[in-house]
């Protein structure tokens, strides 16, 4: 699967002026770490957010918008929405400011130390 790159472009502009952004390619797309922590991922024809659990369950009931499931686990406080829940400037929005707020309070995933 191919990410789409101007899905790709309009959250890269949105976090232009965003200090401490790092962008890698992997989970078969792009991935925009703020501050040491995984945010945002670009796919196909989605977008996955790193947003407050507590929040998760309003964010399912949005229409576009689906559960994070990797071989048969759910994923607390990761929604995907699809980019024709973004079409506007103002829904794209929402989610982007809705990840970077969680991001402010995340924790980073814990390093795997290289083999020796």
């Amino acid at each position: 699967m191919a990410y789409n790159e101007k899905l790709t472009n309009r959250v890269r502009e949105f976090l232009v002026d965003i200090p401490d952004i790092e962008e890698k390619r992997m989970f078969r797309g792009v991935v925009f770490m703020v501050n040491g922590k995984m945010c945002i991922t670009v796919g196909d024809n989605e977008i996955m957010c790193r947003i407050d659990p507590d929040l998760q369950e309003m964010a399912l009931k949005m229409k576009f918008v689906r559960q994070v499931v990797m071989k048969g686990r759910n994923y607390s406080g990761y929604v995907y929405i699809h980019e024709d829940g973004m079409i506007t400037k103002e829904d794209f929005e929402f989610w982007i400011k809705l990840a970077l707020d969680y991001n402010k309070r995340a924790k980073a995933s814990k390093k795997q130390k290289k083999p020796s």
